[in-house]
């Protein structure tokens, strides 16, 4: 049996959640408001993803480190299916190239804020390993 209790290929919004490492509630979320609707829904009104779908929400979920809206995100969406079609609409080449500088320029802030994390954990450690427990001018209080 497979995860979505019978439906072959497809999964129940749980195991979609295990493997994407997101909330039901981010889940729902985005079916609601069309980002990511499910494929299907069972007889009892369960959502069920397919593969296609599962990978959409990964290619979202890697996009939110990175601040992008819902609209952006709903328009690399959009541009992704629209490249993958036979003559694709120069448009859609265009926005994935401008959703790529805005990664680019995002990504380069986030690595400057972990070079200024490791500086400071780098100060941290080197003030904590210079006030041994003995130190008589270590303050206690």
């Amino acid at each position: 049996m497979d995860e979505a209790g019978g439906e072959p290929g497809l999964l129940h919004i749980g195991a979609v959640a295990d493997r994407t490492e997101l909330s039901l509630r981010t889940l729902r979320h985005y079916d609601e408001i069309g980002l990511v609707r499910p494929f299907q829904r069972s007889e009892g009104g369960f959502r069920l993803y397919s593969e296609q779908d599962v990978e959409r929400i990964l290619l979202i979920r890697r996009m939110k480190p990175l601040d992008f809206t819902l609209e952006q995100m709903r328009e690399l969406l959009d541009s992704t299916h629209d490249v993958a079609q036979p003559d694709p609409p120069a448009e859609a080449r265009e926005k994935l190239r401008e959703l790529e500088a805005i990664a680019i320029a995002r990504r380069s802030a986030l690595e400057q804020k972990v070079a200024m994390a490791d500086e400071f954990l780098a100060r941290l450690r080197s003030l904590t390993s210079a006030a041994a427990p003995d130190d008589p001018g270590r303050r206690t209080d």
